[in-house]
C-alpha cells in the first residue's frame, strides 16, 4: 500500500471513528485499514491510536498527525489537478465550499453560467458552516470558498471578488406594530452560522438577552419568522420574494440593515481551471461580482 493510501485510510479513519467505518468508506477491508494505520504509526514512530472499549481512538499525537495527514492528501490531490489544469484548464476540476446560503442564493446561477460555458469542468460543491470551511480552505481541501470575510489568521489565501449582501431583520406583517428587540422571540441559525454569529453580535452591541429559537437550517427560519414564530436576521437577498409577497416585513432596529459582502477566496497560488472560473465570473457582472478591492 503507498504512503497515499495509508494516509487517506488513516484519515478516514480518524474522520469516521471507526475500522469499520474507514473500511466502508473506501471500499477495503478493515484488516487494510488495520494494516495501514499500523505502518504509519511504526513509520511516525510513535502510538496513533489507543484501544477504547471495542473499538479504537486517536492519541493526542495521532490528533495531531491526523491534520497534517489532512493537508498532505489535500496538497495531493491539489497538485495533481493543478498539472492537469494548467496543461488544459477546460477539462480540469474544481472543488468548491460555500456557506449554506450562498449555496442557495450565489452558487446555482454561478455555476450555471460557468459549466454552460466550460461544460467540461468538473465542479464539486461542499456546503456547510461557516467554521467548517475555513479550515478545509486552509488544509487545501477545497480550492474555493464563497462565505463572509475569511478570518484574519488564514494564510496563503487570496480574497478574489466580493458581491454586495444585506443582513436585515424581518419577521410576520403581524408582529410590526408590537416588535420590541429586547423581548420578541429570536429565530436564530444552527451553531456554527455566520449569520448567527453577527445575530449574537448585534444582541451584544444593543444589551439585549431576547427570547430564542434555534432552527436546523435557513429554510427552517425564513418558515418559522412567515408563521409568525419570531424574528430573524437574514440576508435581503434570502427573503426578497417573501418581502415582494407581503408575507414578512423588514422591522427597523438601531444597528441594522448590515453590509456583510460575500468573499470568493482561493488558495495562493490556485489551479489553473479555479482561474478560469474567477475570470469568468469576473467578466459575467450580471452574476453580481465584482474584483476584491
Amino acid at each position: 500500500m503507498t504512503t497515499n493510501a495509508r494516509l487517506r485510510a488513516f484519515v478516514e479513519l480518524a474522520n469516521t471513528g471507526s475500522v469499520r467505518g474507514a473500511a466502508l468508506r473506501l471500499v477495503v477491508t478493515e484488516s487494510a485499514i488495520s494494516s495501514a494505520v499500523g505502518s504509519l504509526s511504526t513509520e511516525v514512530g510513535v502510538p496513533l491510536l489507543d484501544r477504547h472499549g471495542r473499538g479504537v481512538r486517536l492519541t493526542p499525537a495521532g490528533k495531531r498527525y491526523a491534520d497534517y495527514a489532512r493537508t498532505i492528501l489535500g496538497l495531493h490531490d491539489e497538485a495533481v489537478r493543478a498539472a492537469h489544469g494548467e496543461a488544459d484548464p477546460e477539462h480540469g476540476s474544481i472543488r468548491i465550499a460555500a456557506v449554506t446560503t450562498a449555496g442557495e442564493l450565489l452558487i446555482p446561477a454561478l455555476l450555471a453560467s460557468f459549466t454552460g460555458r466550460y461544460p467540461d469542468v468538473e465542479c464539486k460543491l461542499h456546503v456547510a458552516s461557516r467554521t467548517g470551511l475555513w479550515p478545509m480552505l486552509a488544509r487545501h481541501e477545497v480550492d474555493m470558498v464563497v462565505a463572509g470575510r475569511p478570518p484574519a489568521d488564514l494564510r496563503q489565501v487570496r480574497i478574489r471578488a466580493v458581491s454586495p449582501n444585506t443582513l436585515i431583520v424581518v419577521g410576520n406583517p403581524r408582529v410590526q406594530h408590537r416588535f420590541a428587540a429586547a423581548t420578541t422571540t429570536w429565530l436564530l441559525r444552527e451553531s456554527g452560522s455566520g449569520t448567527r454569529a453577527t445575530t449574537v453580535a448585534l444582541f451584544e452591541e444593543l444589551d439585549i438577552a431576547p427570547p430564542q429559537m434555534v432552527l436546523g437550517s435557513q429554510g427552517a427560519v425564513v418558515a418559522a419568522a412567515i408563521a409568525g414564530l419570531g424574528v430573524t436576521l437574514v440576508s435581503r437577498q434570502a427573503v426578497q420574494r417573501d418581502l415582494d409577497a407581503g408575507t414578512l416585513v423588514e422591522l427597523r432596529l438601531p444597528g441594522a440593515p448590515l453590509e456583510r459582502p460575500w468573499h470568493i477566496v482561493t488558495q495562493s497560488p490556485s489551479t489553473g481551471s479555479t482561474e478560469l472560473l474567477i475570470a469568468h465570473l469576473l467578466a459575467h457582472r450580471g452574476l453580481g461580482w465584482v474584483p476584491a478591492g
